[in-house]
């Protein structure tokens, strides 16, 4: 099998010979990737002492410390009061230059699977617009407003959907953080009130181009996974499988065919640099999800005290396990 139908095969249970791989630095990586550039916008950054301050394609403005995580947090909400939904001015992807790289990139010949980066999705862009304690005050007091502000949201995610259905995309990838350590940070029945209908269009729109749904989640999210199995995810990029009772959400994933795709624990395993705990974690993962399993590292191995060798260890054991090396 070539990479592109060893990633179908994991995600469709049909006997893939080994788990996908998609690691960086010159490792295996069965995928090819693209990301959507909103048209007209150009990021501002600069630092004041050690705090760096940028701001984002929807009018959010960030901070982070120099020497920390990546991302940041909130500094100021584009909609820090409810009458400026009205003037909010979503990020443009009508414009064909919006997909000019991912076109250029998935017409090219190759046998790797194409996967399109689309950005965050409907509750991780909505919680930012109006900051995260914020927004969650808003699910309880201003239900109208808040189901405005995520239809114009969605209205951006069905654009960039149409953009890489018409590139050629086998599959779109999202991130969605809806978890805390032990469940969500909103309740099952606000998920199915707020996000199930809108989510189910908009996955069910990429499956009429023939794409795949790879959806990312942080946190312990059981109590919608069903949900979101229903909704259309064919593919759950959990960076911490561990929080999971992992035999039953492998037992989930084979009876409702959907894929695990997964760098060895984040939290647990991989920051305690034991080889053999983080060794004995990538074999359980195959164990557990082999036949419906993509192997990942993670991208950000300093914002979460990692060291490279670390993340070789489990990649070099994930490989020795699925007979690559």
């Amino acid at each position: 099998m070539n990479p592109k139908e060893i990633i179908l095969a994991n995600i469709n249970h049909q006997a893939p010979p080994r788990p996908g791989l998609t690691f960086d630095r010159g490792r295996i990586d069965d995928t090819l990737g693209a990301w959507l550039t909103p048209y007209g916008y150009q990021q501002r950054r600069w630092i004041e002492g050690r705090r760096e301050y940028y701001d984002d394609e929807w009018g959010n403005l960030w901070v982070r410390m120099v020497d920390g995580s990546v991302k940041g947090e909130i500094f100021r909400p584009a909609v820090a009061d409810w009458k400026q939904l009205d003037a909010l001015q979503p990020p443009d992807y009508t414009h064909p230059d919006c997909a000019a790289q991912m076109n250029a990139l998935f017409s090219q010949p190759g046998e790797k699977f194409k996967l399109a980066g689309i950005g965050g999705w409907i509750f991780d862009n909505a919680r930012y617009l109006r900051k995260m304690e914020i927004y969650f005050a808003d699910m309880a007091s201003s239900p109208q407003e808040l189901q405005r502000m995520h239809a114009i949201v969605a209205g951006v995610y069905e654009q960039k959907i149409h953009l890489a259905g018409k590139a050629g995309a086998d599959g779109i990838f999202i991130g969605e953080d809806m978890g805390t350590q032990t469940g969500l940070l909103f309740s099952p029945r606000m998920f199915r009130f707020y996000f199930k209908e809108m989510y189910t269009r908009l996955f069910g729109l990429a499956h009429d181009y023939g794409m795949k749904v790879f959806m990312h989640s942080c946190g312990q999210n059981w109590a919608i996974v069903p949900d979101l199995l229903d909704a259309g995810v064919d593919v759950f990029q959990f960076d911490q499988p561990a929080l999971y009772d992992m035999p039953r959400l492998a037992a989930l994933f084979k009876e409702r065919r959907a894929a695990l795709w997964s760098p060895v624990d984040i939290q647990k395993v991989l920051p305690t640099g034991d080889r053999q705990l983080i060794e004995d974690f990538a074999r359980q993962m195959i164990a557990l999800f082999g036949g419906g399993l993509l192997c990942k590292n993670y991208p950000d191995l300093h914002g979460i005290g990692v060291r490279e060798e670390w993340d070789d260890w489990a990649y070099q054991a994930i490989c020795a396990e699925a007979g690559v090396l």
